[in-house]
């Protein structure tokens, strides 16, 4: 691999550990660009910097993103340590247990929200500010909202809503970008062989009650729809994309 860069853009990845959002950091630094990796735990990440041989195009920065304070410092040490950040990829997130709904915890709900509403706006906000003041100023930021942002699994009220409100999220911040020259988009994602997606091979609920077995599409595609909507240029944007494995029970009645 190679990690000389013509472009030297720098990018904010959220979730960077495992992954999706590993899978996007390594095609982002195999592609040439400086990757600032957030997680809640440091040796994961060090682990993806280690595994992609980047050495200083990469950087940890252990990062809470349902703390908003948190989230600045993450922004700040991207600033400080390679000047100007052209790219968030807003990735972080998290379910609760798949219990009937009324079982689901207060704590678990808010849980939830915290990290995959509360903390997708705080990692916005801080883009916002540092793609404003930056020059040349502007940028690109790239919500995951997954399939569950059109359709619910069963037992998901919690991840469903607050994925769905990133959709919100993403429409309202692709407006207010305009003017500032920053690019708002959508990777919605079915069925990525992930750690988080292991159980679809062994089986899971159905909307009609049946436990079924799912495709499952290598992670690495991820990390290439990501690369593509990220190289756009400044004048071009694509506001959604989904990328899923071919045959899993999504379109039409599954």
């Amino acid at each position: 691999m190679s990690f000389m860069s013509s472009h030297n853009k720098v990018a904010v990845v959220t979730g960077a550990g495992s992954g999706v959002g590993k899978a996007a950091a390594l095609a982002l630094l195999n592609d040439g660009w400086r990757v600032v990796l957030a997680g809640r735990r440091p040796e994961p990440l060090q682990q993806v910097i280690t595994e992609s041989g980047a050495g200083a195009a990469a950087l940890a920065v252990p990062t809470d993103v349902a703390d908003p304070a948190s989230v600045r410092a993450l922004f700040d040490a991207a600033v400080q340590a390679f000047g100007r950040v052209d790219l968030l990829f807003n990735n972080a997130g998290v379910g609760a247990p798949g219990v009937p709904l009324d079982e689901l915890s207060i704590e678990q709900w808010k849980s939830v929200v915290d990290i995959n509403l509360n903390g997708m706006f705080y990692c916005i906000q801080q883009a916002f500010r540092v793609m404003k003041a930056q020059s040349p100023k502007g940028g690109r930021i790239i919500n995951n909202g997954s399939i569950s942002a059109h359709a619910p699994r069963p037992f998901s009220i919690a991840y469903t809503a607050t994925k769905h409100a990133v959709t919100g999220l993403t429409k309202t911040a692709s407006l207010d970008g305009r003017v500032h020259d920053i690019a708002v988009g959508q990777i919605d994602i079915g069925n990525a062989a992930t750690e988080l997606a292991a159980r679809m091979a062994k089986g899971v609920p159905q909307a009609n009650g049946e436990i079924a077995i799912e495709p499952l599409m290598d992670v690495a595609i991820v990390g290439q729809s990501l690369l593509y909507m990220a190289n756009l240029p400044p004048e071009a944007n694509v506001l959604f994309h989904t990328v899923m494995a071919t045959k899993m029970p999504f379109v039409g009645r599954g």
